[in-house]
């Protein structure tokens, strides 16, 4: 695996079990699909031998490529960050991926839905960072310290796996299930509420379709955060000043398609909105 640690870091290097011919393959035909808006087999079912440092391999072999191409990374998101999720595929802690710079979609910019492959849509609080995170030992202190500010936010999750039948090595492969990020304008001192009681609901055109609380992230999103911190850091990586990062979500996804429109209200953030086309 690619890890970049400072002189004074500890890390043990794990080493996939997929051999670099296989593991560019997976990514490959990832890109591909994600392009063509085609989604393909379960990759756990192609490589039952595949494990999480495997994918974790395959997604950085991806964010690499895009990186190239001139996208840049501004932030990461955390995915099964609730407790059921997490029961549902069998796994003890959530998992991560990267958002880069051509997933950010202002509120007022319709989505296209056409080039999704099965769009979702994820209720979130995300932290804007005004200086780099600590990796290990990380705490929620930490985090509220270096927060410049929280927003409301919508997070479109999409799955190149078909059908979304994924297991934990499908979606970490497929960068955790990442699409687009919609943030909403009201800003927020995370000090200045309480994390782990923030009510939201999510509408579609207008109805409730689901209401839920931040204390559904890990008990509080803020401590989400500070688990990244410390996860990534053994894969020699920062949370960076300027990065934007989704905790997880209040509620579970659900299925959008166009011609909706999906708006979040949270108790004392404000309101994010976006529209699929």
């Amino acid at each position: 695996m690619a890890y970049n640690p400072s002189t004074d870091d500890q890390i043990e290097v794990i080493e996939p079990t997929l051999n670099a011919a296989e593991l560019a393959e997976l990514a490959s035909d990832l890109r591909s699909a994600e392009v063509d808006c085609a989604p393909i087999g379960r990759l756990s079912d192609r490589y039952p031998c595949m494990t999480v440092v495997d994918s974790y391999e395959v997604q950085l072999l991806n964010i690499r490529a895009r990186e190239e191409a001139g996208t840049v990374v501004r932030g990461h998101k955390i995915g099964l960050s609730s407790r059921a999720m997490q029961i549902m595929m069998g796994v003890d802690e959530p998992d991560y991926g990267h958002l880069l710079s051509d997933m950010f979609v202002p509120e007022h910019v319709p989505i296209q839905a056409s080039k999704l492959c099965a769009p979702r849509v994820e209720v979130e609080i995300a932290f804007v960072l005004q200086e780099t995170l600590p990796g290990i030992g990380c705490t929620i202190a930490d985090v509220l310290r270096c927060t410049d500010y929280i927003v409301p936010a919508l997070e479109i999750i999409d799955s190149r796996i078909q059908n979304w039948d994924i297991g934990l090595v499908d979606t970490i492969a497929d960068n955790a299930s990442s699409g687009l990020v919609v943030l909403g304008s009201a800003r927020t001192d995370p000090s200045s509420v309480d994390l782990r009681t923030v009510g939201a609901v999510l509408r579609k055109d207008g109805d409730i379709i689901a209401t839920g609380a931040s204390g559904a992230v890990l008990g509080n999103p803020a401590a989400a955060v500070a688990w990244l911190a410390n996860k990534v850091h053994s894969f020699g990586v920062r949370l960076e000043k300027g990065h934007v990062i989704l905790p997880g979500s209040c509620t579970r996804a659900y299925d959008v398609a166009a011609g909706e429109t999906v708006r979040a209200d949270f108790d004392v953030l404000g309101s994010v909105t976006t529209t699929f086309k």
